[in-house]
């Protein structure tokens, strides 16, 4: 029996044991890789299938703790009970550096923690109360408040406290309508975000001294210090970085970002909104880079000199890489030494479960089996199938702005088409998940918790990549599982030196002696049978 067709029987197995209509919905989300096969097509971003444990969030932990949360001078507050704010407070490890003259309110966590009586009476002039005794203490310059599902439910008008609580206070006030239950996963809480990006502020302020290097880095929110790895690296090279939507970011910095002549965009689902808008009305072009990996670090770098066309940004650029393999190849020669052969699964929110297949690979170990939480199809199937997709009833209710051209672009079109042939998969593109996968890997959308335990038998992996959510349970079966959504307090991962970051831990978790003193269920049951 082929690989493919092993896997093919694994999927089986798992369907044959749920209800007959929820098996055909399921396995419209899974997937045996075969790329002699033209259509390979997966079911995603649909709503989970009631009393599935799944692992997704919701609307508002995708604005407010994913693309606003990292912001450091904005006072965040949260209009809602009190459990939503608590959820989205440092459970990210977006890390933030205070700054003399710039506010940082990153660990501070403010809510208007409504009750039963302001879901009957409403709750507006709770919230009107709540950002004005918060300007009070804190004196801001920008306050961000977000809504929860009981806000949407009883029809609080927050824009409307928003902007008369701005006018009385003068302060800057921005607000994100990303009731949970919008949407069905985080996914359309970072849309509603990049929308109030774009919308207030994205070209409020403009950038002095401009050079022709100037890039923003999209997607990274800074998860146990990343970004602070990746900036230094693209500035030996000779780039500026105007601004990081969103780690360790400032408001000031973002509302310069239309300034830039590229931003590079990492995790693609959780803002390639934001890229598409200011393309429009800007004109800025945006490149789908990976700095996960070694390889796929060293590669984006070569498109960015690609893209730049500079000799001063050649030369840079193949030193960098130099000085960075030179100081790592030894370390990285012994984790593979160690690694070598081994197995893993990756399930993962936004383009994770895709960029940790590069460094898995540079370290020698096969990816199985990957997934997303609140993935579209295009980030399995690559934005070739945009126009596939059908609008689903949920998309409705998420505004998708379209804007005509407000300012000169920085290329030309001619030059945009001219590198779109140079670089086909990533410039204004993405080329999707399914098409690096291996054939026979096995591909499923929001993964569950019954499909965990029945693929971790199955497959018997000696790596699981994910969240909180399935770390423990994972383990108790046997598996090593490392957190790629908060680096189980480690990292930084991206880059050369964290790569060496997440190898080191790998080893650790894989080649832990504490695994033969563990027995998962189906093991303590044949040792059971041998015994009787």
């Amino acid at each position: 029996m082929s690989k493919s067709e092993e896997q093919q029987t694994i999927v089986e197995e798992i369907i044959v044991n749920y209800p007959p209509k929820v098996g055909r919905e399921r396995k419209q989300h899974m997937v045996v890789i075969d790329h002699d096969s033209e259509d390979q097509h997966i079911q995603a971003d649909v709503n989970t299938i009631p009393g599935i444990m799944t692992s997704r969030g919701c609307s508002y932990a995708g604005a407010k703790g994913v693309v606003f949360g990292p912001i450091k001078d904005i006072l965040h507050i949260t209009h809602g009970p009190i459990g939503c704010a608590y959820y989205t407070w440092n459970t990210r490890r977006n890390l933030a550096q205070p700054e003399d003259g710039t506010d940082y309110f990153l660990k501070t966590c403010l809510s208007t923690d409504m009750q039963e009586k302001d879901v009957v009476f409403g709750g507006e002039k709770k919230l009107y109360n709540a950002v004005k005794e918060a300007y009070e203490i804190f004196k801001p310059k920008v306050i961000g408040i977000y809504a929860t599902c009981p806000v949407g439910l009883i029809g609080d008008d927050i824009k409307a406290v928003a902007k008369r609580a701005a006018e009385e206070l003068g302060v800057k006030i921005i607000t994100v309508s990303c009731e949970g239950y919008k949407g069905v996963s985080q996914s359309a809480g970072h849309h509603l975000a990049s929308n109030a990006l774009i919308m207030d502020i994205v070209g409020t302020e403009d950038l002095p001294d401009p050079t022709p290097y100037d890039i923003n880095i999209f997607g990274e929110y800074n998860i146990g210090g990343d970004v602070w790895l990746v900036k230094p690296l693209l500035e030996r090279i000779g780039y500026r970085v105007v601004s990081v939507f969103t780690g360790d970011s400032k408001y000031g910095d973002l509302a310069k970002a239309h300034k830039a002549k590229l931003s590079i965009l990492m995790c693609h689902r959780s803002i390639n909104y934001t890229n598409r808008m200011m393309e429009e009305k800007f004109g800025v072009p945006w490149l789908k880079v990976n700095y996960i990996g070694i390889e796929a670090t060293i590669r984006s770098l070569r498109e960015m000199a690609t893209f730049f066309d500079d000799p001063m940004i050649y030369e840079n650029t193949e030193k960098v890489i130099s000085e960075e393999l030179a100081k790592i190849q030894s370390q990285l020669d012994y984790y593979r030494s160690r690694l070598k052969g081994k197995k893993a699964v990756v399930y993962a929110g936004g383009s994770r479960a895709h960029h940790y297949q590069d460094l898995l690979d540079d370290l020698g170990i096969e990816t199985i089996m990957a997934g997303y939480q609140f993935a579209h199809r295009d980030d399995y199937e690559g934005r070739k199938i945009l126009p596939e997709i059908k609008e689903a009833p949920h998309h409705k209710v998420l505004d998708n702005y379209h804007f005509e051209r407000a300012a000169e672009p920085a290329y030309d079109q001619s030059r945009i088409e001219e590198l779109k042939q140079k670089m086909p998969d990533h410039l204004m593109n993405y080329e999707g998940m399914m098409t690096d996968m291996q054939d026979g890997a096995l591909v499923v959308d929001d993964l569950n918790h019954y499909e965990t335990e029945v693929l971790i038998e199955s497959l018997k992996p000696d790596l699981f990549l994910s969240g909180i959510k399935d770390r423990y349970a994972t383990q108790k079966m046997g598996v090593a599982s490392r957190q790629i959504h908060s680096y189980d307090y480690s990292g930084p991962y991206s880059c050369f030196e964290g790569a060496i970051n997440f190898a080191r831990d790998v080893d650790m978790a894989i080649n832990n002696p504490i695994w033969k003193a563990v027995a998962p269920p189906w093991k303590a049951s044949e040792k059971g049978d041998e015994q009787s």
